[in-house]
């Protein structure tokens, strides 16, 4: 029998009861017991991005986070958009990865789901992308207005976008088996 794929799910949000941590826990209730999911819960807990830090002995958080993506099969980030952009806390978790290559050609699917999102999942993608991640069209999606289609209990009620996030993990799984 093979071994399941595991999944590390990051969420570019701080707070604790967010609307992508709704989604993540949506999407590990899809896909069920068929993979073994990390929640990284600590993006707020990583020290800011200090070149002169970034040596042989990173901070213990740092070591943590990278330890977990070289770990998992494939990434699954779900974040809002701050300000118009990326979330400073996961663009600062990203920035401690571009020396050290955990996200070289790793399997990476990103969802934005916010209130309109396009301008941050814009300029997350073109992160992504500098730092190799393996990506496609299909393994990335913005859900515009989230909170009114994603509920507390960590069920997407809208029927387009629970058709999109299953084509979206779908694509996700093809890519981490190539």
């Amino acid at each position: 029998m093979a071994s399941k794929r595991k999944i590390l799910a990051i969420s570019g949000s701080t707070r604790r009861q967010s609307t992508n941590i709704y989604l993540i826990n949506a999407i590990i209730n899809m896909l069920g017991s068929e993979h073994v999911f990390n929640v990284f819960n600590s993006i707020a807990d990583i020290p800011h991005f200090n070149p002169d830090l970034d040596n042989d002995t990173p901070p213990e958080r740092v070591v943590d986070l990278r330890k977990q993506l070289m770990e998992a099969d494939g990434i699954l980030i779900c974040t809002p958009e701050y300000a118009m952009g990326v979330p400073g806390t996961l663009k600062n978790a990203i920035d401690w990865t571009v020396s050290s290559s955990e996200f070289y050609k790793k399997p990476t699917a990103l969802i934005t789901a916010s209130s309109i999102g396009e301008k941050g999942h814009a300029s997350l993608l073109e992160t992504l992308k500098i730092i190799d991640c393996k990506m496609t069209d299909e393994t990335q999606l913005l859900i515009s207005f989230a909170k009114t289609k994603i509920n507390k209990d960590s069920v997407i009620t809208d029927t387009k976008t629970l058709n999109q996030v299953n084509d979206l993990i779908r694509s996700f799984l093809e890519l981490m088996n190539q």
